[in-house]
């Protein structure tokens, strides 16, 4: 089973680091096209292509232009350590053995915009560029068309690796944004979903903060159990989440907690 996880916008580059191991980026020829693009963008291109204010629209074209095809613990950080946004809070990736973090590099895939497809411990300079982002480029008119099949087939390569292989699973816990980068038609695997919900005013919903770091609580349990089948999901009660299987199908799992999110999260 292998898992999918979106990026996050808020990133850590400042934070001790304990571990060193990492790997490179799959995809450091098509990020370096993606930045030769963006290189040639002002900041008020930059903020009006992203709706960013003006200090971020900075920032990043600060990063585009001293962004170099060259990763090494010195200028950048593995991607599962780099990410700080709700899904990595839920995660907590810092606090993962070395063992723990080897398995996650096999089972998890992190999807960019930027650099494609990234494995945990892969090494990323920092940057900002959602898949949604209407970037022009040679390839079509965003960068769903700049990616194409690319990382579907990357994805494919990556189940093949794992155990189970005759019957490959995809547990999808990314946004929709960023799982609409994967092609479908060419995704040879059964793509399980899994929806947190929370009771509040008498109703059963998803609210987009607890969901994102439900999603890395997911994550986390998956790898702490080894989980390698759908089957095994239905354990997890990280912070009063519990599998409502009445609720729930084949591939479409629902976790529901009724009540105040501990710890004031």
């Amino acid at each position: 089973m292998l898992l999918l996880l979106s990026p996050a916008k808020k990133l850590d580059y400042d934070s001790p680091v304990r571990t060193a191991l990492h790997t490179q980026p799959l995809f450091i020829d098509d990020a370096a096209e993606l930045i030769a693009v963006l290189k040639k963008k002002s900041a008020a291109d930059i903020a009006s292509l992203m709706k960013l204010s003006d200090a971020l629209a900075e920032l990043n074209v600060q990063r585009y232009a001293e962004w170099q095809p060259a990763f090494d613990l010195s200028n950048s950080r593995q991607a599962v350590l780099a990410f700080n946004g709700d899904v990595y809070e839920g995660l907590d990736a810092p606090t993962l053995s070395d063992a723990q973090l080897k398995w996650a590099q096999q089972h998890i895939a992190l999807l960019s915009g930027l650099y494609g497809v990234l494995r945990p411990l892969d090494l990323m300079r920092p940057y900002r560029l959602e898949m949604g982002t209407g970037l022009a480029t040679k390839r079509g008119k965003n960068l769903y068309e700049f990616w194409g099949e690319k990382i579907s087939a990357c994805l494919n390569e990556q189940l093949a690796t794992l155990p189970g292989k005759r019957d490959p699973i995809v547990l999808n816990l990314a946004s929709e944004e960023y799982f609409k980068s994967v092609d479908k038609k060419t995704l040879r695997a059964r793509v399980v979903q899994c929806v947190f919900q929370d009771y509040k005013n008498g109703v059963w919903k998803v609210i987009s903060f607890h969901a994102k770091r439900a999603r890395g609580l997911m994550a986390r349990y998956v790898i702490e159990n080894r989980v390698a089948k759908p089957e095994g999901l239905s354990g997890f009660d990280s912070e009063g989440y519990a599998f409502a299987a009445a609720e729930s199908s084949a591939d479409r799992l629902v976790f529901r907690r009724r009540g105040q999110a501990p710890n004031g999260v």
